[in-house]
């Protein structure tokens, strides 16, 4: 049974990725990534922030020590901790820390992603915060030197926020639905 949730956990994800984060180009980078097939999906079956954490270590490790032609980035879902947005946010001081512990500033870094994400100064039903909402709690792991190669080919890095915020008010709440019940498993809704 936990492999099979694993699976869908691992699927709606990647349906994310396509749909939504390539689909609505709320990242531009993502694409290429994509279609190179160099994402690695990881479901943590965590149930707490301790077990994350060290699922989260391990990560870091792996992506530390895997070419970029074989795993660019890694997208580490844990769909059974830190479900509550507020402590999943909270624990990003503690994923943060994990990189400096491990010696990986400057080499990796974190992006959050949650299905209940909230930027600060904003309204819970604010339409912008779906640019951050998975269908998961979720860490993505980067490649600095990636990050810092792709912005350096984007002629205006700033643009993309605010971008996506116009992507979202053109879709409108009604279209975000739509597209989110593209890539919410049933099991978690």
């Amino acid at each position: 049974m936990d492999a099979d949730l694993d699976q869908q956990a691992a699927a709606a994800t990647r349906r994310w990725i396509e749909a939504a984060v390539v689909g609505l180009n709320l990242c531009p980078f993502a694409r290429a990534v994509m279609a190179a097939g160099r994402i690695r999906y990881r479901v943590s079956r965590a149930r707490d922030a301790q077990a994350l954490r060290a699922d989260l270590e391990e990560e870091l490790r792996f992506l530390a020590q895997s070419a970029t032609t074989n795993v660019e980035t890694t997208l580490l879902i844990h769909p059974w901790a830190l479900i509550d947005f507020l402590e999943f946010n909270d624990f990003l001081s503690v994923a943060e820390a994990a990189v400096a512990e491990l010696g990986l500033i400057g080499e990796l870094q974190i992006a959050s992603f949650h299905p209940h994400y909230q930027f600060a100064g904003t309204q819970p039903d604010d339409l912008e915060n779906s640019t951050n909402r998975s269908p998961f709690p979720t860490l993505h792991l980067l490649r600095e030197a990636s990050v810092e190669c792709a912005l350096a080919t984007f002629p205006d890095p700033a643009s993309i926020y605010q971008n996506n915020i116009e992507t979202m008010r053109r879709i409108g709440k009604e279209g975000w639905e739509r597209l989110q019940s593209q890539f919410t498993p049933d099991f978690f809704r």
